[in-house]
């Protein structure tokens, strides 16, 4: 996967919420075609700002307990979390710029 990381409702608190520092949330789909447009971005986000931030991705199918938590009701939603909780999401396939203005929100 790279540099991103898959999470599961099982690892989601101690990968998240116990994290040291912000962790940007892809909530995703398999069948979903602009999750597969979003995952090449971040993937590359991830590797140039590994210092700052953590990336993971979530499958919304197999582990539907954490989107449900979190109202997940499209996807790709992206919420970044700081300290345990979540600061925005933005739902939808957005441009690398809008992705950094979401990690940059919570640094």
């Amino acid at each position: 996967m790279g540099a991103t990381k898959a999470v599961t409702d099982a690892s989601f608190a101690s990968d998240v919420l116990k994290s040291d520092k912000p962790v940007l949330v892809d909530f995703w789909a398999e069948w979903c075609s602009p999750c597969r447009k979003v995952s090449p971005l971040l993937e590359e986000i991830a590797g140039e700002m590994s210092d700052q931030v953590t990336i993971v991705k979530l499958n919304i199918d197999e582990n539907p307990e954490t989107a449900r938590a979190y109202r997940v009701m499209s996807v790709p939603t992206l919420t970044i979390f700081k300290n345990g909780e979540p600061v925005q999401s933005i739902a939808g396939a957005k441009p690398k710029g809008e992705l950094l203005k979401l990690i940059e929100s919570a640094l």
